[in-house]
């Protein structure tokens, strides 16, 4: 009996002590909710070409640069610069769609942006000058293509989960020149001659501002061949300002070379179109040249 009351007394303390290690244990703690956490929201791009003069619209394995440089806290735009943007020169290139080198995200949900693009891709270290050349010879057609330039910008673009679009210009000018027989010519034999076609005293050289598009010619002049559509000529030309005097066109008819002077203005992203009539006179020629299809203006003349 003396040791079932001992056993008894062990049993309830034991009982006790379960009881107080039990009350005295905390409960499981579930791990914390993230607060708001920051969500990262990738850019995507959308190109189209307002005025692309080898397609109507960019061909697979193009390359553009794209800069990105957030707006300030109150909403003005912010200035590009060499290095330091919020996207530096970013590689895109084309397939069915743009798609980065490397990732690329807005800087949060609510900041906007502007976005400043060029083709074809480089590297430059100055973005008020990046150098470029058209081709001096552009009678190959992927000669003529190398000599293009376009830029683009989209300004105030909210972050947003879709493409963004930007449409592009071209910062080059294009020139067409139509040639038709004159006086000493019927349409037969001009046809059967044999033709060329040089253009004159222009720049091939130039630095393009990447914050603005345009492209100043600088270096000395040359001569620029044209590439032969069939029906007449085009070149793409820096634009610049030839003056009054120098030569501009030189048209060869047979071995014999015809010339036109006149000062002219190339503009950016404007197709001038120049219809020159070759007349055979006191063994020389007379040269016109009709209207520009920008302006409609007769910028006509003759040569000797």
């Amino acid at each position: 009996m003396k040791n079932l009351t001992v056993i008894c007394k062990w049993a309830a303390v034991a009982a006790m002590a379960v009881a107080a290690v039990a009350c005295s244990k905390k409960p499981v703690e579930k791990p914390e909710e993230p607060v708001d956490e920051q969500v990262r929201i990738p850019i995507n791009i959308s190109m189209g070409v307002w005025t692309k003069v080898t397609d109507v619209a960019y061909e697979k394995g193009d390359q553009t640069g794209i800069y990105v440089v957030n707006n300030t806290e109150s909403g003005e735009s912010g200035t590009l610069v060499s290095s330091g943007n919020h996207v530096d020169n970013m590689r895109f290139t084309y397939a069915e769609y743009w798609t980065p080198d490397t990732e690329i995200y807005w800087a949060d949900k609510t900041t906007k942006a502007d976005f400043y693009c060029y083709f074809p891709y480089g590297t430059p270290t100055d973005v008020t000058a990046h150098p470029f050349s058209v081709q001096a010879d552009q009678s190959a057609l992927e000669s003529y293509k190398a000599s293009e330039f376009l830029w683009g910008k989209a300004t105030g673009v909210s972050p947003t989960d879709e493409a963004v679009p930007i449409i592009t210009n071209r910062s080059m000018s294009n020139m067409l020149i139509y040639l038709q027989p004159g006086n000493g010519f019927t349409e037969e034999t001009f046809a059967a001659a044999s033709k060329s076609v040089r253009i004159c005293n222009v720049k091939i050289d130039a630095t393009v501002d990447l914050r603005t598009g345009v492209a100043t010619a600088i270096g000395s002049n040359t001569e620029v061949v044209p590439y032969n559509e069939g029906g007449y000529y085009r070149a793409l030309i820096v634009p610049q300002t030839v003056a009054d005097g120098l030569n501009l066109i030189t048209v060869t008819v047979d071995g014999v070379d015809y010339t036109f002077a006149k000062g002219f203005t190339f503009e950016p992203n404007v197709q001038h179109k120049f219809t020159i009539a070759v007349n055979k006179s006191s063994g020389g020629v007379d040269i016109t040249i009709g209207g520009w299809e920008s302006d409609g203006e007769d910028h006509g003349g003759s040569a000797e």
